[in-house]
């Protein structure tokens, strides 16, 4: 009886420190961010309420490129291009009268599936540093073609006369009210990445990444399984597109640079490739860090690369690895 009791004692620690943070500490830090704008406010340093709507929006963006690079084991070096193509798909559709913001969005998503279809199906063909190549040379076509858009402001970019509207009798022009919006579309999606990986296609694309060779001998479809992820992935990046175009009244061609979608890529490996807060943590701490820097600094480059040159060498896994390493060295 005392023995298993004992070991009763034993498990419990690490369960509950494993329900801390797969539930409560997700469900904290959402409660945290939803707060955020009161105390801001409340400090007057309303400015930073769009600096950490910009880091969520961007969060987003790094958690779709790593549910296809960190989780399908697709590394595309062209991503922020579908970032562009849903800002251009927010001005686009304003112009032409459609005041929606929802509608403004969802069309935005929808055009850059679209041109991910278009893209991945052709890209998908290849591996490894030619995948790299023909995604990069996508993106940055998409790039010189927006830049020719002198309806537009081609290189200049485009300035939003005003926000689509929210409606719902929310106040889109009020920094607050998108803020919560922002923060509500991206948990959501969030959280249906992270079901994404758990399901059995998320279990399907870790096994094309591991071992390719055998997926297809077990009778997978490999090709529509990787091109699906690469279309959902490219969504949800023209979701972020069309949010930082909202909340920043203004896109431009710079926005779907290839060292746009480099930056990404660095966001996901100081994060974590393939881990659950990857994306976010190397966002969170790419930006808050860039912020900080630029406001006491002109050679703010320097220590992010020595950031980059850090995590590879004492963390390879990522950030986010951390905090797995810490809860098994405590067990």
């Amino acid at each position: 009886m005392s023995s298993s009791l004992t070991s009763s004692s034993a498990i419990l620690p690490p369960v509950v420190t494993q329900r801390w943070r797969g539930i409560l500490l997700p469900l904290a830090l959402l409660v945290a961010l939803a707060l955020f704008p009161l105390v801001a406010s409340a400090l007057g340093l309303d400015f930073y309420i769009g600096f950490v709507r910009r880091v969520l929006v961007v969060a987003l963006a790094a958690a779709s490129l790593n549910f296809i690079m960190g989780f399908g084991g697709m590394v595309a070096l062209g991503h922020a291009g579908f970032v562009g193509v849903g800002a251009y798909a927010v001005v686009m559709l304003s112009d032409a009268g459609v005041t929606s913001a929802w509608a403004v969005w969802a069309a935005a998503m929808a055009l850059a599936a679209l041109a991910a279809l278009l893209i991945g199906a052709v890209s998908l063909r290849t591996k490894g540093v030619y995948l790299i190549m023909i995604t990069l040379a996508f993106a940055q076509m998409l790039y010189f073609v927006f830049v020719s858009l002198r309806s537009y402001g081609g290189d200049d970019g485009y300035t939003l006369p005003m926000r689509p509207l929210l409606g719902l009798g929310l106040n889109g022009a009020d920094e607050s009210t998108l803020y919560w919006v922002v923060l509500a579309l991206v948990a959501l999606v969030l959280w249906w990445l992270d079901r994404a990986t758990a399901s059995r296609f998320g279990a399907a694309l870790a096994g094309i990444r591991d071992n390719e060779t055998r997926m297809r001998a077990l009778g997978y479809p490999v090709y529509l399984l990787q091109l699906t992820a690469f279309v959902l992935a490219g969504a949800v990046a023209g979701l972020a597109g069309a949010l930082l175009a909202t909340g920043n009244s203004f896109v431009s061609p710079s926005m779907m640079h290839w060292t746009q979608s480099a930056t990404l890529i660095v966001m996901v490996v100081i994060g974590g490739l393939g881990r659950r807060w990857g994306g976010p943590v190397g966002a969170g701490v790419w930006l808050t860090l860039e912020e900080v820097l630029k406001l006491n600094t002109d050679y703010w480059h320097m220590p992010l690369g020595v950031l980059l040159i850090a995590t590879a060498l004492y963390a390879p896994k990522g950030l986010a690895a951390l905090a797995d390493l810490r809860a098994r060295s405590a067990r």
